[in-house]
């Protein structure tokens, strides 16, 4: 991974590949933003002058390169555009400087060393730029192809490497809380683009099977407990939710329970985590044009097992719990048909009217297993329902949970990390569209407010008096488009971020 430094260099004098400066939009045009005050006097002070020339203009994500000018030991110059120059008074928020810092990491793949003259006046900021410069500097390497793993085909070309070398001027080595920042950005980014690595491989490569190994291995490196549950032991155990959706595969379904021990805890956190690693829709075929990317249907445990990981490297004082629940959704002669009723890991019963609506049912057996250890708090992270994606977009997950307060908690800290998040209602008169005549429920309900009544699906298997939230993260755990700030094409980690944060507010007492 692209390692990040703390340096006092002048940027002048910073040997280097590139010196990366921010810009914005003033009201007469393009400002140069503090931090670059050396660069803008080796250029006269005419810095803004020559990029307005160039056709810049500030705007958030812009990227402009130009030859240093003499006095610059970096041959090259890249601005990145913040956005709008804030009020005076007030500095760059940490979201524009993590999105500036992501563009001008992407725009230097190749380079071996770049110096980040961004505007950096405490810990936090240099946090967001290095957070943001790390991600952004992520590139997925293939398995095939690229002599990557099986040594045949074309070798990796360096123009297509991450820049390996993040320095980060303005930034103290020798302050604590710089080098906390600076550390946390570093365990952060990597845990994310573990994330984003798992979700990325190609479903022939990643089934439940490989990635429960994926867990334990994990496990054994930080210190970890990894239980996981195969599919015997899941269908002596009465797990009908995970057992129904994975018995239509050849490949057959995994729980994992993936946990993390503080000495000095006194709080416990469960996260679970949907892990279809394909999702074909069953007997419920998913049509042409909506099967290509579910490779991605298990961000959720992604995203759970990368927050695992972090909270251990990280030493958070909080127990963190995560449950991965694994299957394959396919379509054969063992397939679950609709109609067909499946007995869950909670005892109730479940009319399956729709096998695409499969998520739910192996997070349903997750949370009441989760349940049974009474954690403080139960949040699930899922790719649930295209209905969030049409409420929602692209770029924000919605939140849904039994508790008014902790679900303001949760989206005031997805706010805080820079994840667009939106709160979203859980209207008890949707719940009679999951009556079923021969059954406790049925897997769907009305079609209008689907996401909705996928969450109080969900809500039926959390245990009594439990806080919980549930995140789908079906609108930006894979983004098809082009890469933009800190967000790569693919798999993008989201919700880790989230988890993160809200671990450590834990930790710290704060829990919602």
């Amino acid at each position: 991974m692209t390692a990040l430094t703390l340096s006092t260099s002048s940027a002048a004098t910073l040997r280097a590949d590139a010196l990366v400066v921010g810009v914005a939009k003033g009201a007469k045009g393009v400002v140069v933003a503090p931090g670059a005050e050396a660069v803008d006097k080796a250029f006269g002070g005419k810095l803004a002058a020559v990029l307005e020339t160039l056709g810049a203009s500030g705007a958030e994500g812009e990227v402009t390169k130009l030859p240093a000018a003499d006095g610059l030991k970096a041959p090259l110059v890249l601005a990145v555009g913040l956005g709008e120059t804030p009020a005076k008074g007030d500095g760059f928020g940490h979201e524009a400087l993590r999105r500036a810092a992501g563009s001008a990491a992407r725009a230097l793949t190749g380079s071996k060393k770049a110096g980040f003259a961004l505007p950096v006046e405490d810990a936090e900021d240099a946090a967001a730029v290095g957070e943001g410069a790390l991600l952004g500097a992520y590139t997925y390497v293939p398995n095939r192809g690229n002599g990557a793993s099986n040594g045949k085909g074309k070798k990796n070309d360096a123009k297509s490497a991450p820049l390996g070398e993040v320095t980060l001027l303005g930034g103290k080595p020798r302050d604590k809380e710089f080098k906390a920042a600076a550390a946390r950005s570093e365990t952060l980014a990597a845990e994310i683009n573990r994330a984003r690595d798992l979700i990325n491989l190609p479903p022939n490569d990643l089934d439940p099977k490989t990635f429960a190994a994926e867990a334990q291995t994990a496990a054994k490196e930080f210190g970890l407990k990894a239980e996981v549950l195969d599919e015997k032991a899941l269908k002596k155990g009465g797990y009908g939710g995970l057992m129904g959706v994975g018995q239509g595969s050849q490949t057959p379904p995994r729980l994992v329970r993936i946990a993390y021990t503080h000495p000095k805890a006194d709080k416990t956190l469960a996260l679970v985590g949907k892990g279809i690693t394909y999702d074909s829709g069953g007997i419920s075929l998913k049509p042409a044009g909506h099967n290509e990317t579910m490779k991605c249907d298990m961000s959720g445990a992604a995203a759970v097992f990368a927050a695992v990981v972090a909270a251990a490297r990280l030493g958070l004082a909080v127990n963190v719990t995560g449950w991965l629940a694994l299957a394959e959704n396919m379509p054969s002669g063992s397939a679950t048909r609709p109609g067909d009723v499946l007995t869950m890991y909670s005892g109730k019963t479940v009319e399956v009217l729709n096998t695409d609506a499969e998520g739910r049912l192996v997070l349903a057996d997750a949370l009441t297993r989760a349940s049974e250890e009474s954690p403080d708090a139960i949040v699930d992270v899922a790719t649930l329902t295209g209905a969030m994606v049409l409420a929602l977009g692209h770029r924000t997950f919605g939140i849904m949970a039994n508790d008014d307060a902790f679900r303001t908690s949760v989206h005031e800290i997805a706010e805080e990390v820079g994840e667009q998040s939106w709160p979203m209602p859980m209207p008890s008169e949707l719940r009679k569209g999951m009556d079923s005549p021969v059954a406790d429920l049925a897997n769907m309900g009305e079609r209008m407010g689907g996401g909705l009544v996928a969450g109080l699906f969900l809500k039926e298997f959390v245990g009594e008096d439990i806080p919980w939230a549930h995140l789908d993260i079906a609108g930006p755990a894979f983004h098809e488009g082009a890469p933009w700030g800190y967000t790569p094409k693919g798999g993008t980690g989201s919700a880790v971020r989230t988890l993160v944060r809200l671990a450590e507010r834990t930790a710290a007492g704060d829990l919602g």
